[in-house]
């Protein structure tokens, strides 16, 4: 099971790191483009198509859809594992197109997340339903409401039953449980609540200029997420929306955001993230960050425009240090986004590097309580080690580099290969130690 589980988590790797670094490519094709070189991928496989009258498969068996327009234009196909989910239209027709065409999925990622928020917290599922209405639903933009009221609607088409708390409280999977719990525990000096702590969940960079073999920009990414949730994280959604910039970006299933963080916009925009280690901090006036930060994804056509639109009702959740990239202008960006501090740093020719750590002084003395000079913790060696990769491969960093970066073993502190949650290819599951700043036991799954 072990050498199971770890093949899995290289093979989501090395796709990571090939989607990280084609998908701008693919991106800035037409819709119409786009569709052709799905529809060649798909020969000899599966593939549901959705149309006014009809879901009709290659292979197998598939059940009629009724007669409703919304599905014009949509279809999923699969491949190594991954699901490729082509969505357009208006806002609803979207949802409509999400909820129909994954509907399996979504039921069973519902599950599991449900399972897992109520679990850590000690908390009934009723307590994020009225979270998800009183507090996010009100502070969604209109046309997020309509996305994500068409999700339930096509999940409802086929059989299955969510109402939209439920479908609102899944997209804040990232920030219900691990920001806004441990501040409402707070607030109201809850007794015995558990230990919720802001997890560290990525390893990333971006470089450009001298950097890179081209001087292009290269971007590249992997997700620590647990097996519960990581093998269900396995969507590859090509968003085509009425309004603003076509869209490729991994996903889960029934969320209209990336979450992993990792996507590409028609206009040049590249956006990956890492979480902070340590953070602390809500406001439960601010707008919800799944949808910050897919509006931004969609209609930011720069650096600015990215940090702008985040920065628009920041509510705290899901508190990460974004790393971006501009194909026109070859520019790169490192955007730390806490609470009551921010700061972004951005450079043509060089590279940033994420591993969950905190580096603005005001962003951890504000923000967290991470402890940036404790090399033993693990976004402070992984920090380490990304500075001597990147240093040594001045001028050779391209695709083959990038997925030795994040397939990496050095453990830093020891000095060593040695596969744990020091390195960056992380492997928490086969620490004896686990990650206590973050709450993570030994050999944490």
């Amino acid at each position: 099971m072990q050498d199971e589980r770890k093949l899995f988590r290289l093979a989501m790797v090395l796709f990571v790191v090939v989607l990280a670094l084609l998908l701008p490519l693919w991106v800035v094709l037409s819709s119409r483009s786009m569709r052709g070189l799905a529809a060649r991928s798909a020969r000899g496989r599966q593939v549901v198509q959705a149309s006014p009258g009809q879901v009709t498969a290659s292979q197998g068996a598939a059940e009629p859809a009724p007669a409703d327009p919304r599905l014009a234009g949509a279809y999923r196909f699969e491949k190594g594992g991954w699901i490729y989910l082509h969505l357009e239209g208006a806002p609803g027709q979207i949802g409509f197109q999400h909820g129909y065409l994954l509907a399996p999925e979504i039921a069973d990622a519902f599950e599991a997340i449900k399972l897992i928020d109520t679990h850590n917290s000690k908390r009934g599922w009723e307590f994020f339903r009225t979270a998800a209405r009183e507090m996010l639903w009100p502070k969604i933009d209109a046309e997020y409401q309509e996305e994500l009221k068409g999700i339930v609607e096509g999940v409802k088409a086929r059989g299955v039953s969510l109402g939209i708390d439920d479908v609102v409280a899944l997209n804040a999977f990232e920030e219900l449980p691990d920001y806004y719990v441990p501040w409402y525990n707070a607030q109201h000096q809850v007794a015995s609540a558990p230990r919720l702590l802001s997890p560290g969940n990525c390893s990333a960079f971006v470089a450009t200029g001298s950097y890179t073999r081209g001087r292009q920009i290269v971007i590249a990414h992997n997700n620590w997420t647990n097996y519960l949730d990581g093998e269900r994280w396995r969507i590859v959604f090509d968003l085509v929306p009425e309004r603003g910039y076509h869209i490729f970006m991994d996903g889960f299933p029934g969320v209209i955001t990336s979450d992993d963080d990792f996507g590409v916009n028609s206009a040049g925009m590249m956006v990956t993230e890492t979480t902070i280690t340590q953070f602390a901090g809500w406001d439960p006036n601010g707008k919800p960050e799944f949808v910050r930060s897919r509006k931004a994804l969609q209609y930011a056509n720069s650096i600015d425009d990215y940090v702008r639109i985040m920065l628009d009702g920041n509510n705290g959740g899901y508190a990460n240090d974004w790393l971006l990239g501009d194909r026109r202008t070859g520019e790169i960006a490192q955007f730390e986004l806490g609470l009551k501090a921010h700061r972004v740093w951005r450079t043509k020719d060089g590279y940033l590097v994420g591993s969950n750590f905190a580096r603005d002084p005001q962003v951890i003395s504000q923000d967290t309580k991470f402890d940036p000079g404790n090399p033993e913790t693990s976004p402070n060696a992984r920090r380490k080690r990304w500075e001597q990769l990147m240093k040594e491969s001045r001028g050779k960093i391209d695709v083959g580099t990038a997925q030795k970066f994040l397939a990496d073993h050095e453990d830093s502190y020891l000095k060593k290969e040695l596969a744990d949650e020091r390195t960056l290819c992380g492997h928490a599951d086969a620490s004896p130690r686990g990650v206590n700043i973050w709450g993570w036991g030994p050999h944490y799954p």
